[in-house]
């Protein structure tokens, strides 16, 4: 941005002046910060030298982004400013970041990148649990065994890890006395609606009564052997269920990040 030729020579100093307002420890306005900003070649290097962890937040960082537009805008106009659009459309684009870009500029999040989110803070909440831990590794290691072996049996194996981990996790979840996830979702009280807690029951009593998935199950009712659409399906439900069965993690955050 700052090679563009519609750049003006202070073009990091406005820019430095905003990115400072996103830091967790910004430069105090009326001494250092305005020191830095009043010299364009200290600005840049003090913008090229913030590292991420000196940002409040992922929030944090998204206003950055977004306020700083409005500074191309008035920096060098249109062209200046649509080009920091078209850049930044290209890096989210090159990245498969979890955000995508409307106009004027606007940073909005993506479904894959929600559901990427849920993963991850799932993943991180049960690593500073003892007892979640090696669930979670469980359910990851028959995920990755797939690679090798894709067979009916495998699958079920996923599909058990997941349930098991979703039971433990719903154990610790406040109110809950009970310890099988039938009867977490009666005990919960996080549903909208009726409806929702029962796809939820249903989904378990699947995994219940397929055979061979928690249990020997009831043969006669499996319409088919098991395959990948099942594991494709089933897990991404199941794991769309784990905000209702724990407070570990933060839908909020999930969806525009900490």
């Amino acid at each position: 941005m700052a090679k563009y030729p519609d750049a003006p020579e202070d073009f990091f100093c406005e820019l430095f002046r905003e990115l400072n307002a996103a830091c967790s420890a910004p430069l105090d306005p009326a001494t250092e910060l305005a020191d830095t900003v009043d010299n364009p070649d200290q600005a840049r290097t003090a913008f090229r030298r913030t590292k991420a962890s000196a940002f409040m937040g992922e929030v944090a960082l998204l206003e950055f982004m977004e306020r700083a537009h409005a500074v191309m805008a008035d920096l060098g106009g249109d062209p200046l400013a649509n080009r920091y659009f078209i850049l930044t459309e290209a890096f989210l684009t090159k990245y498969s970041l979890r955000y995508d870009l409307r106009r004027p500029f606007s940073l909005n999040p993506t479904l894959p990148g929600v559901f990427s989110r849920l993963m991850r803070d799932l993943k991180d909440a049960t690593a500073q649990d003892a007892d979640l831990h090696p669930l979670m590794m469980e359910f990851e290691d028959t995920i990755r065994d797939l690679r090798a072996d894709r067979s009916a049996g495998k699958i079920k194996s996923c599909i058990q890890k997941q349930v098991n981990l979703l039971e433990a996790i719903g154990q610790r979840c406040p109110g809950v006395t009970t310890n099988t996830l039938g009867q977490i979702c009666d005990q919960v009280g996080t549903w909208p609606h009726n409806k929702v807690k029962d796809a939820m029951k249903e989904l378990y009593r699947f995994a219940s009564d397929y055979p061979g998935i928690r249990h020997g199950g009831t043969p006669a009712n499996s319409l088919r052997n098991i395959e990948m659409r099942d594991l494709v399906a089933v897990s991404i439900l199941l794991a769309g269920f784990s905000p209702y069965l724990t407070n570990l993690i933060n839908p909020d955050n999930i969806y525009r990040g900490s």
